[in-house]
């Protein structure tokens, strides 16, 4: 019988990776309310906001005023896909810094008009100087299950990008199946084998829910060891790149999944569909978790 964590921590991604997508632009003070209330879930690890050019993604164009009127509750990430992200973040006082790159060539050269190789190198001095710094490094693999315009990546392609950001003192990998098209199996073969070469380096999955595989992806990556995972408030998000990709997994649902099975997280279900509820008359789409439609039927 495997075991698994008595713990696992929850990193929410809705302010951040939830909302950069979002076509409406959604007001400074409702993200903030929807932070606040996510705080006041049990949340202790969040990603903010994304410091990167307002004429590319408006909705983040507030992120100094995020950063600055957000209370400061644990550790609080904010992406920065380049030097000059790093060099606005941390004048604007963050302490934990999230980059990004893709295992996929070609998604890289969608997103960053950059292939992988290109990217790392345009990288490895950023990180080298947070480092230096003592910031909080986060490095988020894009596309290291499958590509939408590659198809599956070879498991040996995100392991070998996953070393190299080892190599270079990062804190944290965040591993994402960037398109949800993910499987348990692959989803448990992927963890085993990180957590064999990296025992030493915390390891987050991020999944999204496409096909509706996002928890049993969760559950085969526990018993792979892993018990960080990156999770969005209902379930909100989307990747540009990826046609018919939905958003993270839900926070909610992940938590009770969490919760019944003996795994604590220390967060407040119905909290966390309080928070849902501020943004989900602003957003463009509809909040459709299994724990969010309980809620609403209270």
């Amino acid at each position: 019988m495997f075991s698994l964590p008595n713990n696992a921590t929850i990193i929410e991604v809705g302010p951040r990776d939830g909302l950069q997508n979002e076509k409406n632009l959604i007001e400074t003070n409702e993200k903030l309310k929807f932070i606040k209330c996510l705080q006041d879930a049990g949340i202790t690890e969040m990603e903010l906001t994304s410091f990167v050019s307002p004429k590319w993604v408006p909705q983040m164009a507030d992120a100094e005023n995020i950063v600055k009127n957000t209370a400061k509750v644990g550790r609080q990430f904010v992406l920065a896909p380049n030097a000059t992200g790093v060099e606005r973040a941390m004048e604007n006082g963050a302490d934990a810094i999230a980059v990004f790159v893709g295992v996929s060539h070609t998604f890289n050269k969608k997103n960053i008009n950059k292939n992988t190789d290109e990217a790392m190198d345009s990288l490895a001095p950023v990180v080298a100087k947070l480092k230096e710094q003592g910031k909080f490094v986060r490095a988020c693999i894009s596309t290291a299950f499958y590509c939408p315009y590659e198809g599956k990546i070879e498991v040996k392609d995100t392991i070998s990008l996953c070393k190299v950001f080892a190599s270079w003192g990062v804190d944290e990998l965040s591993v994402a199946d960037t398109i949800g098209m993910a499987n348990p199996v692959e989803s448990y073969t992927l963890f085993k084998l990180l957590k064999e070469e990296l025992p030493n380096l915390l390891l987050t999955a991020h999944f999204h829910d496409t096909r509706k595989m996002a928890l049993a992806n969760i559950y085969a990556a526990l018993q792979a060891g892993v018990d960080r995972f990156d999770t969005s408030a209902g379930g909100l998000g989307g990747c540009p790149f990826a046609k018919g990709a939905t958003g993270n997994v839900a926070t909610e649902d992940v938590v009770h999944m969490l919760e019944s099975i003996g795994v604590h997280t220390g967060i407040d279900v119905e909290k966390i569909c309080e928070a849902a509820k501020i943004v989900e008359p602003l957003i463009s789409g509809t909040i459709d978790s299994g724990q969010f439609r309980l809620f609403k039927q209270k």
